[in-house]
């Protein structure tokens, strides 16, 4: 597998725990599921995948779509109301 690097942006949770709003990743996961697994054990991160959604370049997308070098990707916990 190559090694691709996406822009990876954090919102809420994330951005609490990595303590940074965005960075560049290298990555030879093949799907989105992957990566967040990936991103999971290197950063601590605590929520499940289950309880996310995920985007590809600004539009939501299914955890199984593939992506390429140069995408944007974000992992969006659930919104609280109030």
């Amino acid at each position: 597998m190559d090694s691709k690097i996406v822009q990876v942006s954090y919102f809420a949770i994330f951005r609490e725990q990595r303590g940074v709003a965005q960075e560049s990743c290298s990555t030879e996961s093949a799907t989105l599921a992957e990566f967040y697994e990936e991103l999971k054990a290197r950063h601590g991160f605590s929520m499940a995948q289950k309880s996310l959604r995920v985007a590809k370049n600004a539009e939501f997308c299914s955890w199984d779509a593939d992506f390429a070098a140069g995408d944007e990707i974000a992992f969006i916990p659930p919104v609280a109301g109030g």
